[in-house]
């Protein structure tokens, strides 16, 4: 298994480890629901070194990255990031990432998912006709997400930047604890605000910046926290996970992504995706909430009170803030309204739920 530069310390707190995408990573420290409060009330750390960053550069690099995006990255200027995802040829998604706009029409980070690393630079690669600069930083690159309420204000103390007025999903580059060249970026997967800081794997750079943070945070008591937690956070907020709930055959339009395809250019698939957003899809990605007692996982069947199979769960959990069971699924359209009843098919019961909005409430 791989390791991240912060794996020692994860064993050293005795975090329960486990291979994750190849790595081995934390899943829990003092307990998922422990952690999870304390990044929705609070603030936490996760290590999510093991996720992949490309370096795109060049003056035929913005052509790149919107000829494979349904993102608009030509709204981007210098400091600002966006959500998008790579389609494929056949109408499912390659992966899920975020754009970072370094230098305006010339220099890009992409920040793909760690198992998807080869898979998603094999794909640029294949469609670099105009032989745009790419250079893969992800062996080489840290990142830590400091998510909650109290993040930034925790972290303020370490820089000169301006973490406490960063507007979501903008970015800063600078001296951080000490440490030269750190991007900073309002991003994180939970919900709960925070950030994600991004610095090269050399040197001290690692121990160096996790002590500052947990030295920082010590008397307001922020937490190392696992990728259990994370999972839950997530998916309180309806965000998707590549590989349960996109995947190489579900497109944006089902997954309730249309909000990041934008069909102000050309990309792959723009066609399939534009007559899905106008003629409507077969099957949409749904959040729904457990009536009888059962947790959904994923991979189990949704069926109608006729006991006819209308989808498959995609993700589930029991949610620590909440105090009951949510998951989401891909259902039949007719059975995607709001408040619909549909059964949850748990070791041959079918147990019943309801669709709800997202985030879950």
């Amino acid at each position: 298994m791989k390791t991240t530069p912060f794996t020692e310390k994860h064993i050293a707190l005795g975090a329960k480890m486990a291979e994750f995408a190849g790595f081995n990573m934390p899943i829990s420290y003092s307990g998922i629901n422990d952690e999870h409060a304390a990044v929705r009330n609070n603030a936490g750390v996760f290590d999510v070194s093991h996720m992949g960053e490309f370096v795109i550069k060049g003056p035929h690099a913005l052509d790149l990255i919107q000829r494979l995006t349904t993102n608009d990255a030509a709204k981007l200027t210098n400091g600002k990031a966006q959500y998008s995802c790579m389609p494929n040829e056949n109408g499912g998604i390659v992966d899920d990432l975020l754009v970072y706009c370094i230098e305006q029409n010339n220099a890009y980070m992409l920040v793909v998912n760690a198992g998807n690393i080869d898979k998603d630079w094999n794909w640029i690669m294949q469609h670099n006709h105009q032989r745009a600069e790419m250079h893969n930083i992800s062996e080489k690159t840290a990142l830590l997400a400091v998510q909650g309420p109290n993040a930034t204000k925790i972290l303020q103390n370490l820089t000169e930047m301006d973490l406490l007025n960063l507007g979501y999903y903008t970015f800063v580059k600078g001296t951080f604890a000490g440490v030269e060249n750190v991007l900073i970026s309002a991003t994180g997967y939970t919900g709960a605000g925070g950030v994600e800081i991004y610095f090269e794997d050399k040197d001290d750079n690692a121990d160096i910046i996790w002590d500052s943070i947990f030295k920082a945070g010590a008397e307001k008591g922020i937490k190392p926290i696992g990728l259990g937690a994370r999972d839950t956070l997530r998916l309180e907020m309806g965000f998707c996970l590549y590989g349960n709930d996109i995947d190489d055959n579900t497109s944006p339009i089902e997954a309730g992504l249309g909000w990041i395809t934008k069909f102000t250019k050309d990309f792959t698939s723009r066609p399939l995706f534009e007559s899905q957003k106008n003629n409507g899809v077969f099957k949409k990605l749904v959040g729904f909430e457990m009536i009888e007692k059962g947790i959904a996982r994923h991979d189990y069947e949704i069926v109608d009170q006729a006991n006819q199979t209308i989808g498959r769960v995609t993700s589930g959990t029991q949610s620590p803030s909440l105090g009951k069971a949510i998951g989401m699924g891909y259902i039949e359209n007719t059975h995607a309204v709001i408040g619909t009843e549909i059964f949850i098919k748990v070791r041959n019961n079918s147990l019943k739920a309801k669709v709800v909005k997202i985030p879950f409430e």
